[in-house]
């Protein structure tokens, strides 16, 4: 039986990705290693949202190589798909498959171990010109139910300023609704408590064929009415997407978390008018209000960008200003990283990786603080908490898990199983979790 490691970078979109293409390889008699063991064949699903994405995939690639030189490795997804003359030129690399050949990659590599070819085989297509959603047919998924990824949606259409993204995705195709409804009540009844909607654009869903696909507000009715579905999360929702019609949809079914992931991306105007956001911090702080006002346990979390081309002092400290007003539960934060083929990389004013540095540091300050605020609202409050695997802190066994809002928890003297859910109580926010105590099963 051939050995075959699979390892992915980036996105949950990539996780998903490669959790599928494990479950097809398996079901068609390959055995999956841990990508350290010694394999006869190594995937690496790679990422190209920042240059430290390409270089962590270009070293996942050579370590593969170095652990097994008569191997075949592989290089699929986003940086394989914007620079497959960067990749193959690494050493070792044997296959180079883009995003559009995902679905295809059993067949490429069993044929690709036949030819034995002594140059490496480019399979990439141009990604823009892709029109239907692919689907990678696993039937199966991993053994350790608690959370699924199920993805609807590839591609983006929006093209900010500094994002690679659609170059690397092409544009937006979404997953029948029949497709996805069928997937999501397999996982439901194979006793995943959770379902989480991935994408690339997901509130863009249907966009590419609204009689035929509906919108993402239709598709997520129809899935929370799945019976027995206990938490359905969602992925990444642009701000502009967020409507009452949607809202609603949350606000009526008790099942869907109370959670929502709204990019920010910078908290002054000029630098949102920069990156081609298409809103606003007043256009963004109305729409977050609006969500909150029907969601009233809801948790924001966002990503925001530091060092964005031209972006001064002042300008950052507004945005930083304005990132703490809006009290959020978690701030992702990223320096900005130069992609060649985006608007931005022409942009002149680049900032210093020092700065960037700083301001980053500065931002994550501020995301801690975020956290603790947001945490400390439910100290001493019972709270539902997903157990997803035992921990071990000073001797100690802890369940930890997430609320359905997100909420990080850590819960002693308790016995339970992954995938439960069970009730506990708040204790103190603990710079990274909070602790709860159990009160009742």
């Amino acid at each position: 039986m051939k050995k075959i490691a699979i390892h992915f970078l980036g996105c949950k979109v990539n996780q998903e990705e490669s959790a599928a293409l494990s479950q097809l390889f398996l079901q068609n008699g390959w055995q999956i290693v841990p990508f350290e063991e010694e394999a006869d064949v190594y995937i690496v699903n790679t990422c190209t949202v920042t240059h430290l994405a390409d270089r962590k995939s270009r070293q996942l690639l050579r370590r593969a190589h170095k652990q097994n030189p008569q191997a075949l490795v592989v290089a699929t997804g986003c940086y394989a798909q914007v620079s497959p003359e960067q990749v193959s030129g690494l050493e070792g690399v044997c296959l180079v498959a883009g995003n559009a050949e995902k679905a295809n990659l059993l067949t490429l590599v069993e044929d690709a171990l036949v030819q034995n070819s002594q140059k490496p085989l480019v399979r990439v297509q141009n990604i823009r010109e892709c029109r239907n959603f692919q689907d990678i047919p696993a039937l199966g998924q991993p053994e350790d139910r608690i959370r699924a990824n199920l993805k609807i949606e590839d591609g983006c259409n929006q093209f900010c300023n500094y994002c690679v993204v659609p170059y690397a995705r092409g544009p937006v195709r979404s997953k029948p609704p029949e497709q996805v409804l069928t997937q999501a009540i397999q996982l439901v009844q194979a006793g995943y408590p959770e379902i989480v909607l991935t994408g690339i654009h997901i509130g863009a869903y249907g966009s590419d064929d609204p009689a035929a696909f509906g919108s993402l507000a239709g598709l997520v009715a129809s899935l929370a009415a799945i019976p027995n579905l206990q938490r359905l999360r969602l992925g990444s929702i642009e701000p502009q997407e967020l409507n009452k019609d949607f809202l609603a949809v949350l606000a009526q079914n008790p099942n869907i978390c109370p959670h929502l992931h709204i990019p920010l991306q910078a908290g002054a105007d000029k630098t949102l008018a920069a990156m081609g956001r298409g809103y606003d911090t007043k256009r963004y702080a109305y729409l977050v209000g609006m969500a909150r006002e029907m969601l009233p346990d809801l948790a924001v979390t966002t990503d925001v960008l530091v060092g964005f081309p031209g972006e001064t002092e002042a300008d950052f400290e507004q945005g930083l200003a304005f990132v703490e007003s809006m009290n959020f539960a978690k701030v992702h934060v990223f320096p900005y990283s130069v992609r060649a083929g985006t608007l931005a990389a022409t942009f002149l004013n680049q900032v210093s990786p020092q700065v960037k540095a700083k301001r980053a540091k500065e931002l994550e300050d501020v995301s801690k603080a975020a956290a603790a605020a947001w945490a400390a609202k439910y100290v001493g409050k019972e709270l539902k908490i997903l157990l997803e695997q035992p921990k071990f802190l000073q001797g100690k066994e802890f369940w930890f898990g997430h609320t359905a809002n997100y909420l990080p928890v850590m819960i002693k003297n308790v016995s339970g199983k992954k995938g439960n859910i069970l009730q506990a109580k708040g204790v103190a926010w603990q710079g990274e979790f909070l602790p709860a105590e159990i009160d009742s099963l």
